[in-house]
């Protein structure tokens, strides 16, 4: 499937990730999904979720910090 046309993904680092830790994550809005990458590595690809689960990920993970 090509992509050519469509906008790009606006990729934003976590606000918890340091400006010199190695564990990074960057999110982004993608019609109406959240994708979720490693900033180190993006062409790895990533892992995209329905903002309900983007939620309730953050939920569990602020749950068991």
């Amino acid at each position: 499937m090509s992509t050519s046309g469509l906008p790009q993904p606006r990729w934003r680092k976590s606000s918890h990730s340091g400006a010199h830790e190695g564990e990074c994550v960057e999110v982004a809005d993608l019609n109406g999904r959240v994708g979720i990458r490693d900033s180190k590595n993006p062409a790895a690809g990533q892992l995209t979720l329905t903002r309900q689960h983007f939620t309730a990920l953050l939920a569990r993970a602020l749950e068991h910090g």
